[in-house]
Parts: C-alpha cells; structure tokens; sequence
C-alpha cells in the first residue's frame, strides 16, 4: 500500500529529494557510549514505522529511536518480506529511554495516540498482520503497565468498537535498511503526504481532536522540597502510600462543580461530574477525568490484594479502586482528599484549565 501511495505521488509531483545526513547520523548512526543504568527500551507496532518516529523522537528523556521489525519467524528479515506479509513480522519501533526523565506510562500515553487500537487487520491505509497494533513488553512491569492502559483505554467509552491491541512478549528487534530511518526527516514533504493519504492523521484527529502528541514536562521536586511544600498529612499519604480518616477528610462531602487535580504536580486527576456519594466517608468517582489520567498497579498489602490508584507524573499515591461503584462505569475510585486539589469551575480559566469547562457544556463527554 505504501509502494500505491508513492507512486501516487510522484506522478502528479516532481519533487527534488533532500536528505539532511548530518541530523540523521546524529540518531542513527552513532553508537550509545551513555552507560546510564536507567536507559531502558520500550517496543512498539502502529502500522507504517515512519509514521511512529517522531512522535517519540522529540521527547525529552528519549535517546534513540530506531524503525525496524519484530515479532516473526524469519531471521535477519528485508523491507521487501515483511511488506509481502509473509515472515510473521510487524513494522515497529524501539524506543531507548531514560526512566529517569520519562515514564513507561507517559510512552504507552504518547503510544496510543498515533494508533487505532481497534484495527486488527493493518492500520489506515495500510493492510495486512504486518502493520497490526502491537505492544511488545520487554519485562514483567512492562506488561503490567500496558495491560492496565489497555483495559484503562477500551472501557473509556472513546472508541465504538473494542481494543485489540495486543500485548506481547519481545523477542528480537530487527533494525529496517538505513533509508527507513527517520523518514520524516529526510522527505519532509512525501512524509507528510503519505500521513495524509493513508488517512492516520484524519482519524487521530477526530478521536483524539489535537492532542494526538502530547508533551511530558513535569520534574518532580525532591523530598526536601515535598515536606516543605506539603502539609504532614499530605507528605504522608501521596509519599508513603498513608490513608487519611474517612469523614475527616476535606472533599469528601465536597458538592461543588469543578475539577480535582494533584497536589503534587497539578496534574488533572477527577471532575465533580464524576463525583458519588459512596457512603465510605472518602471522595470517590466513576472514573478519571480521561483514561490515562492515572495509573493503577497491585496493591498487596493490608492483607488482601487491591487495586492502586497513583498519579501518572508525580507518581503520588491517590487511593484505590474496586469494583463496586455505580453505572456507568460500575467502578468506585476511592480517593484520598489530601492528594487533592480542588479546583471550582469558576476559576478553571484564571488556573490554566479553561479547556474542562467543555465538562459542564457536554457531560459525561471526556476532554480531548
């Protein structure tokens, strides 16, 4: 399909080819001396790997990204067997990371964005198992992750059909020839075209509107700086995963509309759309105010095993959540008021926020 939509455009286009080698060699074609025991890899499959660079290349905490293939049965694969669909292979791309600037969560948040999770036949324009949605996990936490985003994802409401992306165990990365490398870069302009004629960016922009890239800036202060910042119950609960008093709490009776976000980081977490009483004497919600908006990981402590509820930037500790909350979602998230701030929707524009009043002009719509 690639090779259709080339053609397509060079017949109605002459177009000069330009190649800035200087800007590729700097990615792609140098060694990683950087021994910096946190860089870690992350794998995935979205269709075209053109399309898959740069959304990850442009990130700060990203070091490397590289196009390639993985996933099959045939050894040392070339462009031309993977396309013919024939090697069990899929286009993919591997991402080289510092954990320490950028999270496995924030890369599945920018990850679903360039996708439609919901194709298992190819991706847009592009047809066939080789260009299948795929997660490849390279380590148990990984999978833990991309599972919860997943499931966080497909009952989200976002999309009218399932989430079918699969979630694998990675094996091998193939590196594709040297002119698949940043694509984007080198041909700009046939780059952009081929986006457009495959129909990816027309899609993303009608389920995501324009946050399709989104941007992960937040440093999070140090220790010294949290105990200075917050007050001792709130150090308490957000950095060492403590529980306040159930009806002692400052939101939990909290009716007013508005939005509920980190005390750490001010990230979004809740809206009061989303708001119920649920009798237990803590603030507890439906649902986040987006699907990624938090993270959620087992709990095994306090002699059973619960679900955890954190906050994806500033990993703060929020509550947790169980199974039994009313409809829609039938999920009671059950958090903690003093890893909260509330903000009423009066101020939600002088805050920075403006973009959640859509909240109470279309409810139960989630903001994109």
């Amino acid at each position: 399909m690639k090779k259709l939509i080339m053609i397509a455009l060079i017949l109605p286009f002459v177009l000069p080819i330009y190649s800035n080698a200087s800007e590729h060699n700097d990615r792609k074609g140098t060694t990683m001396t950087n021994q910096n025991e946190n860089l870690e890899k992350a794998t995935f499959a979205g269709g075209c790997f053109w399309c898959m660079e740069h959304p990850f290349e442009k990130l700060d905490g990203v070091t490397e990204v590289i196009s390639g293939y993985t996933g099959g049965h045939i050894a040392n694969p070339i462009y031309e067997q993977v396309s013919a669909g024939n090697t069990g292979h899929v286009e993919a791309v591997q991402i080289t990371y510092d954990s320490d600037k950028i999270s496995y969560a924030d890369l599945l948040n920018i990850y679903w964005r360039q996708v439609d999770p919901t194709d298992a036949g190819g991706s847009f324009a592009d047809r066939g198992s080789q260009y299948r949605s795929v997660i490849f996990y390279h380590n148990d936490e990984q999978k833990r992750l991309a599972e919860i985003s997943k499931q966080n994802l497909d009952k989200s409401g976002r999309y009218e059909k399932p989430v079918v992306t699969e979630v694998v165990k990675f094996s091998e990365f193939h590196k594709a020839e040297e002119y698949h490398q940043d694509h984007y870069k080198k041909h700009p302009l046939k780059y952009k075209y081929y986006r457009y004629r495959s129909g990816r960016d027309q899609y993303l922009r009608k389920i995501w509107g324009n946050r399709v890239e989104t941007k992960v800036s937040f440093q999070k202060p140090s220790d010294k700086e949290l105990r200075e910042k917050l007050t001792p119950i709130q150090y308490e609960v957000t950095q060492k995963d403590g529980t306040e008093r159930a009806f002692h709490n400052e939101y939990w009776d909290n009716k007013k509309d508005g939005i509920y976000v980190d005390i750490v980081s001010g990230e979004p977490l809740f809206n009061s759309l989303d708001k119920f009483d649920s009798k237990t004497g803590w603030p507890s919600f439906t649902k986040p105010i987006e699907p990624d908006a938090v993270v959620e990981k087992e709990d095994k402590g306090f002699f059973s095993s619960r679900t955890e509820v954190r906050s994806k930037h500033a990993d703060s500790h929020l509550g947790h959540v169980f199974n039994d909350g009313p409809k829609p979602t039938g999920l009671r998230y059950c958090i903690n008021s003093a890893s909260l701030r509330f903000i009423p929707k009066e101020n939600l524009e002088e805050e920075g926020y403006g973009k959640y009043k859509e909240l109470w002009d279309n409810p139960g719509d989630a903001v994109d």
